[in-house]
């Protein structure tokens, strides 16, 4: 039979419990094998519990003092209940100055008394004591995040100015600078506010005009990861030149933000207009030119897609959406063929390479056909783009600017090797 004999309004906070008829502190920390939470208790005396009813400080600084035991149990092991008991007497019954001294010497959970309103000033300087006479019953989890945050740029020598602290709380990355940013202006001091908006201004002017695309390569949604660097390096150095007193962190974090809201426009963006963003012509694949009537699109698995040009969309827009659905680490050629003109062409994502194939003599039942084989390299998914859109546009011989093309499969392959050492 367990009674509950105390406990305070926040549920996290140990309680008091009557178990067989003795007293023991009881709380959850921690997980077990499957997630679910574990629950610690252990022994304490009638005094002790005087002490945990009237003081909150030593309440939370007993708590924090357990927690790293609790931990060391990890997922199925015992608490040291020895241990536990151990702590009752130097925290809840000793003299603040001899509290602050075991504290010096013990393991304890921080961001427990941080949470709770602890004093970081009055802890950083060891004195737990005074620290805690602030301390609330309600946990502000954001408090403790924001000074572990704190602490590990204090660890790379960062220290944060007011105006880069209220740019990191505008983009929601001051206690978790690997989260997607975000425009909270709420969570910005009213009077820091306009300063930040002029930071801000200042990056969105750099990025005008400024596009990230999309990489079928590597899935529907993915992005380009040149235009996205190229983004951030032009954001970052026209913050820098405007706001040369921001940290680093600030300047980054305005960089990420005009990045990810552009990336989500691209993601958003029909494949048609994307296309049209990567040749600078609306629908160029039918544009003049010996115009492609319909296209065979194959991967390197056999899957086939067909495209006539009098369907609703462009050949570049099926094709791009086709090797976007199909793309893979494990099939990453791809090959765009007009049967009629006999002609075609084969990407080869894992190589930045392209081969345009043209049929030179049609085989015949006694002799195979005749090919002829170029290559070329790609710079990026912008290359492959405006092939592609030249092909849909005017077959092989539309490509031929777009050279150099080498038949030599060694000259290619040296090509190809020196553009890697580079």
């Amino acid at each position: 039979m367990k009674d509950i004999v105390f406990t305070r309004r926040s549920g996290w906070i140990p309680n008091v419990v009557r178990e067989d008829g003795e007293l023991k502190l009881t709380l959850g920390a921690g997980a077990d094998a499957n997630h679910e939470p574990r629950t610690f208790t252990f022994s304490i005396s009638e005094a002790h519990l005087a002490v945990i009813r009237e003081d909150l400080a030593r309440h939370l600084l007993l708590w924090s003092a357990v927690l790293p035991l609790c931990d060391a149990a990890g997922t199925r092991g015992r608490l040291d209940e020895n241990a536990a008991v151990a702590l009752l007497d130097p925290v809840l019954l000793a003299a603040p100055a001899d509290v602050d001294a075991l504290f010096q010497r013990i393991p304890w959970d921080r961001s427990r008394l941080v949470a709770h309103g602890a004093d970081i000033a009055l802890l950083e300087r060891g004195q737990v004591c005074a620290a805690m006479r602030a301390a609330t019953e309600t946990s502000n989890g954001k408090r403790a995040q924001e000074y572990h945050a704190d602490r590990r740029r204090a660890e790379r020598g960062t220290v944060l100015g007011p105006l880069d602290a209220a740019i990191l709380r505008y983009t929601g990355q001051y206690a978790h600078g690997a989260t997607v940013p975000r425009r909270l202006p709420a969570d910005v001091d009213p009077a820091q506010l306009p300063e930040v908006m002029r930071v801000i201004a200042t990056a969105e002017r750099a990025c005008a005009g400024l596009r990230i695309g999309r990489d079928p390569r590597r899935g529907k949604r993915a992005t380009d990861k040149r235009d996205w660097a190229h983004m951030e390096t032009t954001v970052q150095a026209a913050v820098r030149r405007a706001h040369p007193e921001l940290a680093d962190d600030a300047v980054r974090t305005v960089s990420f933000l005009m990045c990810s809201e552009a990336a989500d426009r691209s993601r958003n963006t029909p494949m048609e207009d994307d296309a049209e963003h990567a040749t600078g012509h609306p629908y160029a694949d039918s544009l003049g030119g010996a115009r492609k009537t319909a296209l065979s699109f194959t991967d390197d698995k056999g899957v086939e897609k067909k495209w006539r040009r009098d369907g609703p969309r462009s050949a570049a827009a099926e094709f791009w959406e086709f090797v976007g659905d199909r793309s893979a680490a494990d099939n990453e050629v791809f090959t765009i063929e007009d049967e009629e003109r006999g002609e075609g062409i084969q990407l080869h994502f894992y190589a930045d390479s392209l081969a345009r194939i043209t049929t030179l003599c049609e085989g015949d039942g006694t002799s195979d056909p005749e090919y002829r084989v170029e290559y070329t390299l790609v710079d990026g998914i912008g290359g492959y783009r405006n092939l592609v859109s030249a092909f849909a546009r005017g077959g092989c011989a539309a490509l031929e600017e777009h050279g150099p093309w080498m038949s030599d499969v060694a000259e290619f392959e040296r090509a190809r090797r020196r553009r890697t050492a580079r």
